[in-house]
This record gives C-alpha cells, sequence and structure tokens, in this order.
C-alpha cells in the first residue's frame, strides 16, 4: 500500500519539470493522477504512459488554467471516471528574467495570471466537491523568492508571494470542511526555471547554502507527496521551504 493509496489527484502543468515529477511520485505512492498542460503534446503523452505503467488511473488534458470551463470539465471528467478529488497540486508557473525597468505590461500580468490566477481557477473547479465530501488536500507551489528577499524577476517573486497570502488566507477559510491548504517553497534545482539562473548567482546561492548543493525535482515531490496525504492531517495553512538552509 502506498502512501495514497485509493487517492486521485490534479496536477497543473504536469507534461515537464517539477509538475512531471511530482505526478510520477503520486502515482508511485498510489494515486490515481491528471495533469493539464498547454503546448507539449509529445512530453504530456510521455508522463501519461509512464503514469499508466505505474498500474494507477491516469489523464492528460490539453487545458489552460486560465479557462474556467475547461478546468471544470476536467474535474468533472475526473471525478466521472475515478470518483472523488482528493487532491490538487496548484504547480502551473512559468519564468520569465527582466528587469522591472524594462518589463512590459503584458510581461507583469501573464506572470500574475499563470502563477495567480490559475491557482485560483483551478482551485474552484474542485474546492466545492471537496467541501461536500468534507475532505481534501490543496498544495500550492511557491518559491523560496516568494518567500525570502533576494535577487529574483520582480514579477515572479511577486506571484510567488501571492501564492502564499492565497494557501493562507483559503486554509483559514475551508479548514473547517476538513480540507487542508499547504504551500511548498522550493530553493534553487537542479533544473526548470533555475536554469536561468546566471552562474555567479548560483554561486552565491551554494555559499550560503548549508548543505552546499542545490535540490532535485524528486527531493521536492518526495515531500509534495507526503504533504498532502493522510500522514500530514494538521497541518495547515504552512508554507514549507525546501531550500537546503539558505
Amino acid at each position: 500500500m502506498g502512501l495514497l493509496s485509493g487517492r486521485t489527484a490534479i496536477v497543473t502543468g504536469g507534461s515537464r519539470g517539477l509538475g512531471r515529477a511530482i505526478c510520477l511520485h503520486l502515482a508511485r505512492e498510489g494515486a490515481n493522477v491528471a495533469f493539464n498542460y498547454s503546448r507539449a503534446d509529445a512530453e504530456a503523452a510521455e508522463v501519461l504512459t509512464a503514469l499508466r505503467a505505474l498500474g494507477v488511473q491516469a489523464w492528460a488534458f490539453k487545458v489552460s488554467v486560465l479557462d474556467k470551463k475547461g478546468l471544470q470539465d476536467l474535474a468533472r471528467t475526473v471525478e466521472t471516471e475515478a470518483g472523488a478529488i482528493d487532491i490538487l497540486v496548484n504547480n502551473a508557473g512559468i519564468g520569465q528574467v527582466v528587469p522591472l525597468a524594462l518589463m512590459e505590461e503584458e510581461d507583469w500580468d501573464r506572470m500574475m495570471n499563470v502563477h495567480v490566477k490559475g491557482a485560483f481557477l483551478t482551485t474552484q473547479a474542485v474546492m466545492r466537491a471537496m467541501i461536500h465530501q468534507k475532505r481534501g488536500r490543496i498544495l500550492n507551489i511557491s518559491s523560496l523568492a516568494g518567500v525570502k528577499m533576494m535577487q529574483a524577476p520582480v514579477h515572479y517573486s511577486a506571484a510567488k508571494a501571492a501564492i502564499r497570502g492565497f494557501t493562507e488566507a483559503l486554509a483559514k477559510e475551508i479548514g473547517r470542511y476538513g480540507v487542508t491548504v499547504n504551500c511548498l517553497a522550493p530553493g534553487v534545482l537542479n533544473e526548470g526555471v533555475s536554469g536561468n539562473l546566471p552562474p555567479a548567482k548560483k554561486d552565491d546561492y551554494l555559499r550560503h547554502c548549508a548543505l552546499g548543493r542545490v535540490g532535485t525535482f524528486e527531493e521536492v515531490a518526495e515531500v509534495a507527496a507526503f504533504l498532502v496525504s493522510d500522514r500530514n492531517s494538521y497541518m495547515n495553512g504552512a508554507t514549507v521551504v525546501l531550500d537546503g538552509a539558505v
């Protein structure tokens, strides 16, 4: 029996990077997994095949986290085929390195929309059912840049900080219904948006990191699986920082 046996999860942005790692780890722990993606058809197909090879039900939906109706249809399809949705991981995000002085309004809006509005719309698509069943786990993926002062793109840091606030307020609002909402804030990782970090900034990070190394997608996925499991029954509204002690 895995940590998540019999549970059904939705992961946003699951076709690549950290989202892919979270999907696969939840499945290894026994969860049925649905994920959405926006463009990467070939990568999504690979993830779907890998999930099903682990012996769980799996679904891939090409739908934006900004498509309210599409997200509602996703949730209803999963509920029809697998029953109640127990877990939501709001992971979808984008990165962009640009100083504020050169940032376009469209850059700011896109960053906020994907990270913050996307989490809002996806959560709305599953929240009523979780409240009705009086059970659910919502995990929002933030970043070290959203909880500590560090040199990072301003719009990215602002969006990730908003995710933390969203987590805390929602945890207060729906905790009474048996639904917990927590936040996971990874530091610099070996892949993903951290790849945009200039070598000098990465070296500076490593000098301040007690473990002297960056993290991995697998390490973050391992913690994510615990945070959405029944073993983590009393944590609510918390932000877990996973950065090796910077």
